[in-house]
């Protein structure tokens, strides 16, 4: 395993921790592939998880230790606050209303929603507080499928298409991602919960 820290705990903030209703065990909202590296991903009804892998019919299947990238709603939900989008954090509702944003020139016109998907994360999930995650600690879907925390956050080396469209991107600060241990098929609804 070549698992990798490219942001340490004390780096990603401590708002996330803060928020209340995270603990041990959440949902999967929304599972989301794309057939192109980063681009913004499409929620699918279920997926296919490979050992080793990732998920079949993602762009990144195969791509080394980084095979499900997650992300969670709560996180989603900061960087709306963050953009003026979204007031108040307390308020859970606001959570999953899609907001949209005009944050560069190349969007003629568009509005781009930040929803699940958007920051190119495989898996968006409620309730789990990811933010606490290490190298090495798992997490299990259905109390079958198994996941092991390979990378927090990631370098961005290049700004992608969804920093250019969204204007900034969260995946390298709250990302996490990992490797898979089982297979399985996997949907929206989903219990996932820290081992």
């Amino acid at each position: 395993m070549s698992a990798q820290r490219e942001t340490p705990n004390e780096e990603r903030g401590t708002e996330e921790k803060e928020m209340p209703g995270l603990g041990k065990s959440g949902k999967i909202i929304s599972i989301n592939v794309s057939k192109k590296k980063g681009q913004f991903k499409t929620p699918v009804k279920e997926a296919e998880l490979i050992v080793g892998k990732g998920i079949s019919g993602d762009a990144h299947l195969g791509f080394g230790h980084r095979q499900v990238s997650l992300l969670m709603l709560e996180s989603i939900a900061q960087q709306k606050v963050a953009l003026g989008l979204m007031p108040d954090l307390n308020r859970r509702q606001e959570c999953l209303r899609p907001h949209g944003v005009d944050s560069c020139p190349e969007l003629k016109g568009k509005t781009i929603a930040l929803a699940p998907g958007v920051f190119a994360e495989n898996f968006t999930t409620q309730g789990i507080d990811l933010s606490g995650l290490n190298i090495g600690d798992e997490l299990i879907v259905n109390k079958k499928i198994r996941l092991r925390v390979s990378q927090i956050g990631k370098e961005c080396h290049t700004r992608c298409a969804i920093y250019r469209l969204v204007g900034d991107c969260i995946m390298p600060a709250m990302g996490i991602f990992c490797e898979v241990l089982e297979s399985g098929m996997v949907k929206p609804g989903d219990k996932i919960e820290r081992s």
